[in-house]
């Protein structure tokens, strides 16, 4: 079963630009086109931009995602290249949690204040 770019787009969040984009890019190898010459998704590909937005919602720079996606495609050999990528981003994402833990401790504290202000006004 395959999906034109619109139901494609939908699955996974995307609008069809930026599917086009992510293929122009190199972040996407070329999609399977039908006899007319529309393009046509499969589950492999939806998987594949799946994983790309989740990089790119996590803050993954396209500059990393395009390298990640160049050593996919040289196969089994560059695993820990991939690896390191990865981790590297990890880190990244851990360490904006730990900013973004921070700032709601910061908001939960100021909500309390708050509140509490506003019980005495009653």
């Amino acid at each position: 079963m395959t999906m034109t770019v619109s139901e494609a787009a939908e699955q996974v969040g995307l609008t069809t630009y930026t599917l086009r984009w992510y293929e122009q890019e190199g972040l996407v190898e070329p999609v399977g086109r039908d006899s007319a010459g529309r393009r046509r998704y499969t589950q492999q590909d939806l998987d594949w931009l799946i994983l790309l937005t989740r990089l790119r919602r996590t803050g993954m720079p396209v500059r990393d995602m395009r390298q990640y996606a160049e050593l996919a495609r040289e196969g089994d050999s560059t695993l820990a290249a991939r690896r390191q990528i990865f981790e590297a981003h990890r880190d990244r994402v851990r360490s904006r949690i730990a900013e973004l833990e921070e700032d709601l401790k910061v908001l939960n504290y100021k909500i309390e204040v708050y509140g509490k202000m506003e019980q005495e006004l009653c």
